[in-house]
């Protein structure tokens, strides 16, 4: 029997609930770190977007290590209503548990989840928290995807802490399609830290080179988008060149710089300041400069061509702005080449301004 209802609820996951007149915050509430034995309780803040009073008349649950607290009584159209699932915790190791809303909103049912760790004790990570976005605390403004090949699914993580008297529910907004995020656990209690997990979809990704957005941190759902909680997201997609043949590999064009590290020296009141780089080409056939792309504003690159022919020598001219570099919040400015060098496909430039 138990075997049966595990086969259901499976089926039961693929269906969609975008006909539903039930609305939540979440669907997935991550509990985060659990301590064994210590019951658990996820909260679902739900509302009727029907118009005609809402009755839950069945629940069913992925497994008896799970308590449900619902509405017994009709919740009148408009109203809110909260769902409570409670998990034992009495399993050390990962947890994914479900539970259905039957009701008369529609046939199909409303699905909830709530997943976590159970673990002998709980560890934050101890910091240390040097950037501010919002009212929340991390221990990074900025997410960076190197080489990445296409069709790679790589994961970045930041810590973040919540400094504050009051619960959040921290969200990532303005997610490309590309781009995934979740805040583990969901709720962040006062003093407590969480964990926020980034995974690329490289398959989606457009353009080879830098692919860089601007993704935000809400203290809560339904957060307003600010400067202030910006995070910046690079993705660096490489070309391939596994099928290359030896004798290709060869006959390669192969890059030379006369530098990756640029001292542009200080300001000093002045409102730009330049620099060169000298860009060769030592190998046996044109070198393509593919791309050439900035990690922050306030960099301006100038080439005087981009094929360069086996041998030739050209110059790179780097002037840095100072207006431009103060608004950004990326703190080290680098340049970005791509080109067709099988051994430097990716070339960084950090350029160094006071």
């Amino acid at each position: 029997m138990k075997r049966m209802n595990i086969l259901m609820l499976s089926s039961l996951l693929a269906v969609s609930a975008s006909a539903q007149k039930i609305s939540t915050q979440n669907e997935i509430v991550d509990c985060g770190q659990v301590v064994f034995r210590k019951p658990v309780t996820a909260e679902f803040l739900m509302k009727n977007e029907g118009s005609k009073p809402l009755i839950i008349h069945q629940v069913y649950k992925s497994c008896g290590c799970t308590e449900v607290v619902y509405p017994k009584n009709s919740v009148a159209p408009g109203d809110s209503f909260v769902v409570k699932t409670v998990y034992d915790a009495k399993q050390m190791g990962t947890f994914h548990k479900q539970i259905c809303l039957y009701s008369n909103a529609s046939e199909e049912p409303f699905i909830l989840s709530m997943r976590g760790r159970v673990v002998s004790n709980v560890v934050d990570f101890a910091g240390p928290y040097d950037e501010l976005l919002g009212e929340l605390k991390s221990d990074a403004q900025e997410v960076e995807f190197d080489d990445v090949n296409r069709g790679d699914r790589p994961v970045q993580r930041i810590h973040i802490f919540n400094p504050t008297e009051e619960m959040m529910e921290p969200v990532v907004m303005h997610l490309p399609n590309y781009l995934q995020a979740t805040v583990s656990p969901s709720r962040v209690a006062p003093h407590r830290s969480a964990e926020i997990t980034f995974v690329l979809d490289s398959k989606k990704l457009r353009d080879f080179g830098l692919n860089q957005t601007s993704v935000y941190l809400g203290e809560r759902p339904g957060d307003k988008i600010a400067p202030e909680k910006e995070i910046v997201v690079s993705a660096v997609l490489l070309p391939s060149f596994d099928k290359l043949t030896a004798e290709q590999k060869e006959q390669a064009p192969k890059v030379e710089l006369s530098t990756t590290d640029l001292n542009l020296g200080s300001f000093n009141g002045k409102k730009k300041r330049k620099g060169e780089i000298l860009v060769s080409n030592q190998g046996k056939s044109v070198l393509d400069i593919r791309s050439m792309q900035m990690f922050t504003m306030g960099l301006q690159v100038q080439l005087k061509k981009s094929k360069i022919q086996p041998g030739e020598t050209v110059k790179m001219k780097v002037t840095a702005v100072a207006a431009d570099l103060k608004k950004s919040r990326a703190k080290h400015p680098r340049i970005l080449m791509i080109t067709n060098d099988p051994e430097n496909a990716k070339v960084v430039i950090r350029i160094n301004v006071k």
